[in-house]
């Protein structure tokens, strides 16, 4: 259901830069799961360039049961701009749950008005993909912006409005990057280094995504995909309570 989100993705991504291979660790590029009744296959890619850190994204094909697609790409620590969030999840093509957003690591107003105020004439055109839905796992105030795309919809609207409006907002982005200036200080890119691994520690510990992975994957190699690949700076809570 979202392969041509993705080889869009691919498209706009090789043809704007010059993409490296990033190594993902051996076993989790590629599962097969077996558990449950619907067997699934879950595939990911990973690359970086001198703008980009790391660029990954996975699809999930469950066949009818489900079909994801996740991806996020993280900038350079030389630049301070928000990560692209995207999550797109189906479920027997009856549920299906739309988020697109730039990420924001600050929430202060200089901030936002340089990089998440350029979103609202975008935001506006999609009204109906921006639902006042409750987040259950996450605080709405804290790495998303107020021009969030969040939505509950149908598969009709996937395919029309919300590949519009992701084409739209990866536009905007590459825009984005485009126009920011890259950090020369040192005391500067820190403060990005630490902004993004502070990211990756609040998003691994609140994803819902580990259990749908566990009940796909199993539970061990779950852990793994999560915290060697999806948020690869982020501490399993185990080891954190271990420390403290």
């Amino acid at each position: 259901m979202y392969q041509p989100f993705l080889e869009h993705l691919e498209k706009s991504l090789f043809d704007k830069f010059e993409l490296q291979k990033r190594e993902i660790p051996a076993g989790l590029e590629m599962k097969i799961g077996d558990r449950g009744r619907n067997p699934a296959i879950i595939r990911s890619w990973c690359y970086q360039c001198p703008q980009l850190r790391k660029i990954r994204y996975t699809y999930i094909d469950a066949g009818e049961s489900a079909q994801i697609f996740n991806s996020v790409i993280y900038p350079s620590h030389h630049y301070d701009l928000p990560l692209l969030g995207i999550d797109f999840l189906s479920f027997g093509k009856v549920k299906n749950l739309i988020v697109l957003d730039f990420q924001p690591l600050f929430q202060d107003e200089a901030y936002q008005k340089q990089y998440i105020y350029p979103l609202k004439a975008l935001h506006d055109q999609y009204p109906d993909l921006a639902q006042d839905l409750e987040m259950k796992f996450y605080d709405a105030n804290q790495y998303f912006s107020k021009y969030l795309l969040f939505a509950k919809t149908d598969a009709q609207t996937v395919t029309k409005r919300v590949f519009s409006a992701f084409k739209d907002y990866l536009n905007l982005y590459w825009q984005l990057l485009d126009r920011a200036e890259p950090l020369k200080e040192t005391q500067d890119i820190q403060h990005i280094v630490k902004a993004q691994k502070d990211y990756d520690q609040y998003s691994a510990d609140r994803d819902p995504a580990s259990g749908l992975f566990s009940s796909y994957f199993g539970h061990a190699w779950s852990e793994k995909f999560l915290y060697e690949f999806l948020f690869e700076d982020a501490v399993p809570l185990a080891a954190l309570s271990a420390r403290q």
